[in-house]
């Protein structure tokens, strides 16, 4: 449980996402802190960072959700060893894909469309797992794999072998030799325990929207690969589907999150899907801190039409209108008109870019034109009454 909260009457809630190559969203939460109090002296305010399942899942549930950080070695997305965090609080861990898999995580940042693979992904839920943990968060997002979790899977105790019953090695593309499928050990380690993916794509695991054709491009995949890896995917929805009985899961919206990573946890880890943002505030108790607040600020590095669509922002946005309380948006860059941004729920918007209009700049100084905006929020939206 979380500690108690005190009274949140006259507070400011801070719950920016992350400023991507800028700022992690506990570093924009203090900057943001920094600048307010220099509009108001005194001022009470409350840093809850967020993140939507994705890349600084893990940062911002240690940050902002009493958390403790654990680390494990992991297979990374080529296969070499990587040190990687998840969190635990009771007998809930959050897994982030991105910790074992992402891009960020391939050696000299060179693409590996075909070969990369899930299995450090699987590595850190056996470690929750190992550390008595019941409940398993698995946020999808930023992976450099298209493997479907076979590699999850796999590190979990399946068996996928080949037409000569021998063990497939990893990746995505050799999924086309699949053969054959056990999920006996797999079934037995998952004995009793709940699995939630915070996702907030909407894919399906094949075809013109699925997990090759949308996502395989920004993983280094040719035209050509994604043909292969479409192909690949659909052998080994194919041998899921024999092992277990239905072909439903390849068609559900999120099995193509994350490489297909959507897909195994639905059809093989028994795993309900939650929007990214939605479970990530609940972990927080952003309800309860928010209650009666005088302002929420939420943002990330870009405001955009995608930012509509589940972002942590947007997320922030319907939890914090809910309870009647007035929310301001810091970004970047903000490519929204003001009616989109009223639908949103923010009630004004303020961008780096208004300050600095170079964005490379803006970039590389991102802290301390957050601290300036923050100071024009504080004067314009609290000092003296404000207008919130």
């Amino acid at each position: 449980m979380l500690a108690s909260i005190e009274s949140s009457a006259g507070r400011v809630i801070l719950a920016p996402d992350k400023f991507k190559g800028s700022l992690s969203a506990a570093e924009a939460a203090s900057r943001l802190a920094a600048g307010l109090r220099r509009a108001v002296p005194g001022i009470a305010v409350a840093t809850v960072p967020v993140a939507d399942g994705g890349e600084g899942t893990v940062d911002a549930v240690v940050s902002a959700a009493g958390f403790r950080r654990l680390r494990a070695l992991v297979g990374g997305p080529t296969g070499r060893a990587v040190a990687a965090s998840f969190a635990v609080r009771g007998d809930t861990a959050v897994i982030e894909s991105a910790q074992a898999c992402g891009l960020w995580r391939l050696p000299g940042g060179e693409p590996a469309p075909l070969t990369a693979t899930s299995y450090g992904v699987g590595e850190l839920i056996g470690a929750a797992l190992d550390a008595g943990c019941t409940r398993i968060v698995l946020g999808l997002g930023g992976s450099a794999c298209t493997d479907g979790g076979a590699g999850l899977v796999r590190a979990l105790g399946a068996q996928l072998t080949d037409a000569n019953a021998k063990p497939l090695p990893s990746g995505g593309a050799v999924l086309t030799g699949i053969s054959g499928l056990d999920i006996t050990d797999l079934s037995l380690r998952l004995k009793g325990i709940d699995v939630t993916v915070a996702c907030d794509v909407d894919n399906p695991l094949l075809g013109a929207n699925g997990a090759a054709a949308v996502y395989g491009p920004q993983k280094g995949a040719s035209e050509d690969d994604v043909q292969v890896l479409d192909a690949a995917l659909a052998a080994w929805s194919a041998a899921v589907a024999r092992e277990i009985g239905t072909e439903e899961f390849a068609t559900y919206p999120g099995a193509g999150a994350a490489g297909g990573m959507g897909f195994a946890a639905l059809a093989l880890l028994g795993a309900r899907l939650r929007p990214g943002i939605e479970l990530m505030l609940e972990l927080a108790g952003f309800e309860e801190r928010a209650r009666g607040s005088r302002l929420v600020i939420t943002g990330e590095g870009s405001l955009d039409a995608q930012s509509l669509r589940g972002k942590a922002p947007a997320g922030v946005a319907r939890a914090a209108s809910a309870l009647g309380v007035p929310v301001v948006a810091v970004s970047g860059i903000c490519d929204l008109g003001p009616e989109q941004l009223s639908e949103a729920g923010f009630t004004a918007a303020y961008r780096l870019t208004d300050i600095e209009d170079d964005v490379d700049r803006c970039i590389a100084h991102a802290g301390p034109l957050l601290e300036l905006l923050a100071e024009r929020i504080g004067r314009a939206h609290l000092a003296n009454g404000g207008r919130s």
